[in-house]
């Protein structure tokens, strides 16, 4: 018997006319209405969609690294949390809800009250949708489909909402490029590296330093190195 074989399409995006302002859009997120794929941001006002699929190598991995040293150093040593895929964050004084390819949180943040976990309304208690306020530090790594939200928009947004510290790395390009930006009167400047490239991290008390070399049959491995200041 001849196997059948069906096509499945995707439920067309609709964005809610009320999805426009802060509230009206944390209201479509928590709607059964609000697609549970691609990353979908709101930015003072705008709604940006980004459907494009992760590039394994120069974003996926790259993300990886992160994730790995960040929670080996925050999660092991109970700090905090590390948050990676689709977690939201939210600021009404930055008009910002987005999801950052890597999100920090430490304890004291949260005990202090500069960030809260915002309860899902619909899923019930001990079910958390998003987090309101300003983060120990967010990580972006740089898409082509996004690079433009990636080193202007959310940027400015970031600053807006008071994170103390942005790490963008940019692995697109021959040359691989990671930089942590530390909050300073209202906007971001960048940390200088020494002289072999490692990066303090003021919000961390340590430095750090993004490499990669080729790890044949995989095209590359990232590593997010790490030592004392």
């Amino acid at each position: 018997m001849a196997r059948e074989h069906a096509v499945i399409f995707e439920q067309e995006l609709r964005i809610p006319t009320d999805a426009f302002t802060p509230e009206g859009f944390q209201d479509w997120v928590e709607s059964e209405e609000f697609p549970e794929t691609g990353r979908i941001d709101f930015l003072a006002g705008d709604v940006e969609v980004e459907m494009s699929p992760e590039d394994l190598y120069t974003h996926g991995v790259v993300k990886t690294a992160f994730v790995l040293t960040l929670g080996d150093l925050i999660v092991r040593t109970d700090l905090g949390d590390v948050f990676t895929d689709s977690t939201r964050i939210t600021s009404r004084f930055a008009q910002l809800s987005a999801e950052p390819d890597v999100v920090a949180v430490f304890r004291e943040t949260l005990t202090s009250g500069r960030v809260r976990l915002v309860p899902s309304v619909s899923k019930g208690l001990g079910r958390y949708l998003a987090i309101e306020g300003a983060p120990d530090l967010v990580v972006e790594v740089v898409s082509d489909s996004s690079h433009k939200k990636d080193t202007e928009r959310l940027p400015r947004l970031y600053a807006q909402a008071g994170i103390p510290e942005l790490w963008l790395a940019d692995a697109r390009g021959a040359d691989l490029r990671f930089t942590i930006f530390t909050l300073d009167g209202g906007s971001y400047r960048p940390v200088a590296p020494d002289a072999d490239g490692w990066i303090p991290s003021p919000r961390l008390g340590r430095s750090f330093r993004l490499t990669r070399r080729s790890a044949d049959p995989l095209p590359w491995r990232y590593v997010l190195e790490q030592r004392t200041l």
